[in-house]
């Protein structure tokens, strides 16, 4: 069976507890934001629903050792919460990852040990677990376990086949299955290695396309489609890893903008007989295997073709009887195309729902699986944020989107044969991430506003509450309740941009007030494509909230180029970036000094990655806005950074040389006028250190002062307490020695 959502899948970080109740109730401070994983919002749970859709089930720490996660049930039946398995049952000992493991963890933002990720099988009676590199097969009658792999090599990349018969996974690079009955390993592939990897996601994939896996079982189990990647094309790099007691260098093929992709080849193997056959992928060589899934007649194999500059995607449908493939339906762009999963085949195998930007907003479309239009399922300027399920009995289409404000993602239900209005399945005034149950009956309804701190609710599907699964009312006994009353709630309002298009913005003012004060502003700012970082949703204000009681303003404002807007609010950063965004960002300052209790002469910026980028663009070309800025692993020129993101929105520096020039941080060094922060951890794969580096080099040679703070062996997300305590107190004290 097609299915919309893998719900193990699904990454949802719940704040199950908010403050540890040993806390004095007084005012916050850095290490106490810190003092229990979930104040830092990093605590992952994976929330699904057994098969049966009778259990839900996430992974929680246990008290003593919150970052060792086991797996726990709420019980629909019987309105229970119990641990469901016992991390330690299956593996106790110290785990030991490779290096392509830590490498996938890091691209999923995913950390932790113990149960990471379970899969279900198809009949809801088994549990497949990888830990420590192996495979454990647990039993939920029995409640026993067994161990399925025992070799020195890593099994990554692991699932159970569609009907539960076989184990499928990654070893060295190749592709193996093995039968859960007789234990029988078959490898189905064998000229992986070094620079060939089967079954896998390149690098790019994983990092920019949202694609974490190179191979697809038909739901027959007669077949699995995958990909055969070649990395010699691609330029290989030695980068360093800088820790506290070593210095370790990696032999990497990093695609930078401008040169080779990875080689992709897609074949389909015949299970019965590990015959291969390979799909004529055309005579262009240079392109991108965004997606690929299965039809449910389990011969045709649809996969989604994009070529390199990003501007075309085309849907095809390959016959794997006839050896044949056909294009269903093409996406073009006169910028570039924002990919999607929203694609689902009904069981007829006559028609599929898509989801396509042509007018300008990500909707639903219904088609014939010849690629004739039937009809657009949903129109309007607001924004589709993903097709999460059919139920083809009713006719009906669930998805989330923003038809109500862009602030807030709800889900919606809308028929698929016949007109109808879209109705709103979840409660207005917050923010919603729902989780689907495969029979379509009921929905985990993961739910948070800027007032009301994450819960979690079971409800049907239109939307009725059935029980909670984490209340987290901040009542007299929560944790909480002795600061919320010195929280403070955001407002929220919009500017204009100077071609017209709202900008929203969020304000944050301290609390108690002195009416004739004016005070320091801290621009938290993000800036880039892809994300949005104005919304009705409790997104983990604790920092927020302590620049609050120091006395600081925060003001959040979305430029044009960041995402849940429209194409047409994206595509002004398109050739050049660092400029619309820097002059929205400038609005926001011009809006900010209308205000009576704001000081227009300090007023500092801070941001992150991309956030980082636009504090320095800020820094450099609107000084006479900005007095401060603290800059957090920056890109600052965009020819170091990969193809696929890079080339998006600047396209191939071959042909747009100027506008990789303009958009560089370099050419507005010399401007820096006022105090500014740089920090990056050392061990960053991500935004390589050597961003930083080379405008460390450039501000000393232009004899520019600046400060720096950097971090051995963190990664581009700053994980960990220790490290996340002294960043932030570092840029509290920046900003204090220099906006007060």
């Amino acid at each position: 069976m097609s299915k919309i959502l893998s719900v193990w899948t699904v990454l949802l970080v719940i704040q199950l507890t908010l403050f540890s109740s040993t806390l004095a109730a007084e005012s916050l401070s850095i290490d106490r934001l810190y003092s229990s994983p979930s104040l830092s919002g990093k605590s992952p749970k994976i929330v699904s629903f057994s098969p049966d859709g009778t259990r839900v089930t996430y992974l929680q720490g246990k008290q003593e050792d919150h970052r060792r996660y086991d797996l726990w049930e709420y019980n629909i039946k019987d309105k229970t919460n119990r641990m469901l398995v016992d991390s330690a049952r299956l593996f106790a000992g110290k785990e030991v990852l490779s290096d392509e493991e830590k490498a996938r963890r890091e691209r999923m933002r995913v950390s932790g040990s113990g149960i990471i990720s379970y899969k279900w099988s198809d009949d809801g009676k088994a549990l497949l677990f990888p830990i420590n590199g192996d495979l454990y097969y647990y039993e939920l009658k029995s409640q026993k376990s067994r161990k399925l792999t025992n070799t020195p090599e890593f099994e990554t990349d692991v699932r159970f086949s569609p009907k539960g018969n076989f184990v499928s996974f990654i070893r060295e690079q190749n592709l193996f299955v093995l039968n859960v009955s007789s234990g029988k390993e078959t490898q189905l592939t064998t000229d992986g290695g070094g620079l060939i990897k089967n079954g896998m996601a390149e690098f790019v994939a994983q990092e920019e396309i949202d694609r974490m896996t190179g191979y697809w079982w038909a739901d027959d189990e007669s077949k699995i489609a995958f990909t055969r990647t070649d990395e010699s094309p691609v330029q290989e790099i030695i980068r360093n890893e800088i820790y506290a007691d070593e210095v370790k260098l990696f032999e990497q093929r990093y695609p930078y903008a401008g040169t080779n992709n990875a080689k992709i080849e897609l074949a389909v193997v015949h299970l019965n007989n590990k015959k291969v056959d390979w799909l004529d992928l055309g005579k262009e060589t240079d392109f991108y295997l965004a997606r690929a899934k299965w039809l449910p007649d389990n011969k045709t194999l649809s996969y989604q073709w994009q070529n390199r500059s990003q501007q075309k995607l085309e849907l095809r449908f390959y016959d794997s009887k006839r050896k044949t493939t056909k294009v269903a339906l093409t996406e073009t762009n006169k910028t570039w195309l924002n990919l999607h999963k929203s694609l689902y085949f009904l069981e007829d195998s006559l028609h599929f729902v898509w989801a396509s930007e042509r007018d300008g907003f990500m909707h639903l479309y219904l088609y014939k699986n010849n690629g004739e239009l039937v009809r657009q399922l949903t129109k309007g300027d607001w924004i589709v944020d993903g097709l999460q399920g059919v139920d083809e009995k009713k006719g009906l289409a669930y998805f989330t989107g923003r038809a109500d404000t862009p602030l807030e993602s709800h889900l919606y239900s809308i028929a698929l044969f016949k007109s109808a209005k879209i109705k709103r399945l979840t409660d207005a005034g917050s923010y919603h991430y729902p989780v689907l149950a495969d029979d379509n009956r009921t929905f985990i309804d993961y739910q948070s506003s800027s007032t009301q701190p994450s819960s979690v609710a079971l409800r049907d599907i239109n939307g009725k509450f059935i029980t909670w699964l984490e209340r987290n009312e901040v009542n007299a006994s929560h944790p909480l309740h002795a600061y919320i009353d010195e929280f403070v709630a955001p407002e929220f309002g919009t500017i204009k941009a100077e071609d017209g298009q709202d900008l929203y913005y969020k304000l944050h003012k301290p609390r108690n007030m002195e009416a004739s004060k004016r005070y320091p502003v801290i621009v938290k700012v993000y800036g880039g494509p892809g994300a949005q970082t104005v919304r009705n949703n409790w997104n983990n204000p604790y920092y927020v909230q302590y620049l609050l009681q120091q006395g600081f303003v925060v003001f959040q404002l979305d430029n044009r180029g960041s995402t849940n807007r429209g194409k047409r609010f994206e595509d002004p950063i398109y050739k050049v970036m660092g400029e619309t965004e820097v002059m929205d960002q400038i609005s926001g300052v011009k809006f900010l000094r209308t205000l009576d209790f704001v000081d227009p002469q300090k007023i500092g910026i801070y941001g992150h990655s991309y956030g980082g980028y636009m504090v320095l663009m800020a820094m450099f070309k609107a000084g006479d806005y900005f007095q401060a800025g603290v800059v957090g692993a920056p890109v600052t020129d965009w020819a170091l950074y990969d193809t696929h993101y890079t080339e998006r929105y600047l396209g191939n520096p071959k042909s747009n040389a100027e506008g990789y020039e303009a958009s560089s941080v370099f050419p507005y060094s010399k401007d820096l006028k006022g105090p500014m922060l740089i920090y990056h951890g050392m061990a960053d794969d991500n935004v390589l250190f050597t961003n930083s580096t080379k405008l460390f080099k450039q501000l000393q040679d232009q004899g520019l002062p600046f400060e720096m703070m950097t971090y051995p062996g963190s990664k581009h997300s700053m994980r960990g307490k220790k490290v996340r305590v002294h960043l932030y107190n570092t840029i509290t004290q920046f900003f204090e020695r220099n906006l007060k």
